[in-house]
């Protein structure tokens, strides 16, 4: 059975570590008696089950490669550590991905990370309010203070699209940045109109009679990649064979974690803390065989329009 260890790293930006490392090119991988040793930054949320789930089940073992994952406070952080080489693969959502492509920072993804279902109302991802606020649809969310988890990113875009659908003006909206687990609260007390925010704080919220307004991700496209696991190119051209066994196994643990959600809620308690009933009820994300490449474009269109990237993507570079 592959180790697991997890710690935390420190956020650190990828703009930054560019300056202070050139181009980067990932860690060499560890090999010893045919088994290669690997770490994997990954964010403690309900999106990676499928990377722990398939650790558990040997698909990385029978791929030769023995998995430590780590856990990141998000892409912000696995996304230079993977250029630096402290990582040999990561999760990121996609817009931090597109960004850090637009600054030329040189990664590539390897297999789907974690998607929308698709279904507004339904999905693992929505913008909340209090049961008794006027606001009662996405056009309501023009001018109001809005809480997300990160500024200028995938739920920000997504909220600004959804906004401009439904015929509001997302550039009236004021962002506020707040952890996904004091969002809530945030939104209960009225220093914020709404809040973005993923399970399992969706469901969490649910159950204390809040209310969903929009699910902005089924909202923005109903196949949306929302994440993506990746590596370094250079780590890419150096290590073929580890890669292709990463992303075969990673395959491996996305179709066996869509088919048993009842093992997928129960791997969550080994790397977070849920209430057994919000495990139950929590509204799982699809796990695809692989990525949307235009539902990816979409998003790198969306942030383009909000400023977020102004120099060209090369999706060819970045995408399988």
């Amino acid at each position: 059975m592959p180790r697991l260890r997890r710690r935390s790293l420190f956020a650190i930006t990828a703009v930054s570590l560019l300056a202070g490392c050139g181009a980067g090119g990932g860690a060499a991988a560890a090999t010893s008696g045919g088994v290669t040793k690997i770490k994997v930054g990954v964010i403690p949320i309900v999106d990676v089950a499928p990377i722990y789930l398939g650790v558990k089940q040997g698909f990385f073992a029978a791929q030769g490669l023995d998995v430590t994952l780590e856990t990141a406070q998000g892409g912000a952080a696995i996304v230079p550590a993977v250029v630096s080489g402290q990582y040999q693969f990561g999760f990121s959502n996609t817009t931090s991905l597109l960004l850090a492509n637009s600054q030329g920072l040189p990664l590539k993804v390897v297999a789907a990370g974690v998607a929308s279902t698709g279904t507004p109302g339904k999905d693992f991802g929505a913008v909340i309010v209090k049961a008794d606020s006027p606001i009662r649809t996405a056009k309501d969310l023009a001018g109001k203070k809005v809480a997300v988890n990160t500024l200028k990113n995938i739920n920000t875009t997504t909220i600004n699209n959804v906004v401009k659908q439904d015929g509001g003006d997302p550039s009236t909206i004021t962002f506020t940045e707040l952890a996904f687990p004091d969002i809530t609260a945030a939104v209960g007390k009225g220093d914020v109109a709404a809040g973005q925010v993923v399970e399992p704080f969706l469901t969490i919220a649910m159950g204390q009679g809040y209310r969903q307004v929009v699910s902005n991700y089924a909202g923005t496209d109903p196949d949306l990649t929302v994440g993506m696991y990746f590596t370094a190119q250079q780590f890419t051209a150096q290590n073929p064979k580890v890669v292709a066994a990463f992303t075969a196994a990673m395959k491996k643990s996305m179709d066996y974690a869509g088919a048993h959600p009842d093992e997928v809620r129960a791997i969550l308690t080994t790397y977070t803390k849920l209430d057994p009933t919000v495990q139950a009820n929590l509204t799982l994300p699809r796990w695809p065989a692989a990525v949307d490449r235009d539902s990816v474009q979409l998003l790198g269109d969306l942030a383009r329009t909000d400023g977020l990237i102004t120099k060209p993507l090369t999706l060819d570079a970045l995408l399988p």
